[in-house]
């Protein structure tokens, strides 16, 4: 892990205070098992540990999706230094103030992402790097590197500014087939600045294992779930098309103990007594029976199915939501809808706009263009972002994107 390598590297450099004065971005993937510790902990015995960064779902992952953390102290049990939440209530404290980080010389970030768009933990990292770039701040910015548990795949069209949020930001499609390092790299790019970053990584760790069947090596390095319904080695193969569910009156499983591998609504019938339902190659659709313990539906009987993934079929799951979304809107249309309101801090366009963020998929889903045009569209686009970003991958596969094939 480059956890760990990072301390066998730097430990005497921090506690010398070599590093200066630290403030760490973190949740409870970054633990050392060798010491039995959290770096928080490392950090704060060293002395020099002046700020801690808390992201979406808290410390130890244990906030729900878009639960803000407004009050840290429930921590100060174990932490004696200034504890920040980065997702409070309001959209300007998904920043950090510029003022908070000028007494500081070194900002860690050892955090876990999933690949795709939607997870926020990577945007906080880019609005980190913003922030240093667009305040002039002279700084030393390390990122530990991890594995993308969703591998090397690339799926969707990256995101025009007008869709630009905290759960997209422009210019990344749906699924990126980057690290964070690489990722760091890439907004380093587009903001620059007096900050030096340094991004950490055992030269030795596999990162992305080659084969197209090693997935289960990519979750192995991922030894802490790092959100509440992100716990298994399946889900980022999927989130970059179940994530949409959010945005609709079907249940993404939350709830249950397969989120965003099970989904469905008590409205879904008959599902037993047909077999129109989309299929894709790369995955199969079991229809089952289910009931939420919390969140759509809580305590109520759904109907719907769970996604198994063919492990060595490359699947395109963005493109298989997108036809399922199509199907129930077009198969229930008087019990579906999309969700309203505001969501992760947006009210001006309704959440399927923000998520899907892009005018051929948003016409695709109301209007009922045909797929094809999407799926031209897709290989387009996930082919220049591959050529695009070649620049910035760190590790030496290459990305790749499947062909969907339904």
């Amino acid at each position: 892990m480059s956890l760990s390598y990072f301390l066998k590297k730097y430990r005497t450099t921090i506690n010398s205070g070599t590093m200066g004065k630290i403030a760490l971005l973190c949740n409870q993937t970054s633990y050392s098992f060798s010491d039995k510790k959290y770096l928080f902990e490392i950090l704060q015995d060293s002395g020099f540990l002046c700020r801690v960064f808390v992201p979406e779902h808290g410390l130890f992952a244990e906030l729900q999706d878009q639960e803000p953390l407004s009050k840290t102290g429930i921590y100060s049990t174990m932490i004696d230094t200034e504890i920040m939440s980065l997702y409070q209530e309001e959209a300007d404290k998904l920043y950090i103030p510029p003022e908070i980080l000028r007494d500081i010389d070194t900002l860690i970030v050892d955090i876990q992402d999933v690949g795709s768009r939607y997870y926020t933990f990577a945007t906080t990292v880019s609005y980190i790097i913003e922030v240093l770039s667009s305040h002039n701040i002279d700084i030393q910015l390390i990122i530990i590197e991890r594995p993308n548990p969703a591998g090397r795949q690339v799926e969707g069209i990256p995101l025009p500014e007008k869709y630009e949020s905290f759960v997209g930001r422009k210019g990344l499609p749906h699924r990126h087939g980057l690290t964070i390092g690489e990722l760091s790299r890439l907004y380093q790019k587009q903001f620059p600045g007096n900050y030096q970053l340094e991004i950490i990584y055992d030269p030795k760790q596999n990162y992305l294992p080659e084969k197209e069947d090693s997935w289960h090596s990519l979750w192995k390095c991922v030894e802490i779930f790092p959100s509440p319904n992100m716990a298994s080695p399946i889900i980022p193969l999927l989130y970059s098309g179940q994530c949409l569910l959010e945005a609709t009156n079907l249940s993404e499983g939350r709830g249950t103990t397969r989120p965003f591998e099970i989904w469905g609504a008590p409205y879904i019938k008959d599902i037993f007594q047909r077999n129109d339902f989309p299929s894709q190659k790369g995955a199969f659709l079991r229809p089952l029976f289910f009931r939420p313990v919390f969140h759509k539906f809580a305590d109520e009987l759904c109907c719907g199915f769970q996604i198994h993934i063919e492990e060595k079929t490359p699947y395109h799951s963005l493109s298989h939501t997108l036809r399922i979304l199509r199907w129930i809107r077009e198969n229930f249309p008087d019990h579906f809808s999309w969700k309203k309101g505001v969501y992760e801090f947006c009210s001006n366009r309704p959440a399927i706009e923000i998520l899907v963020g892009h005018d051929l998929l948003i016409n695709y889903l109301y209007n009922g263009i045909h797929f094809t045009e999407i799926l031209e569209k897709f290989c387009s686009s996930e082919e220049e972002w591959i050529s695009n970003t070649s620049d910035h991958l760190i590790h030496p596969s290459p990305l790749k994107r499947v062909e969907p094939m339904i």
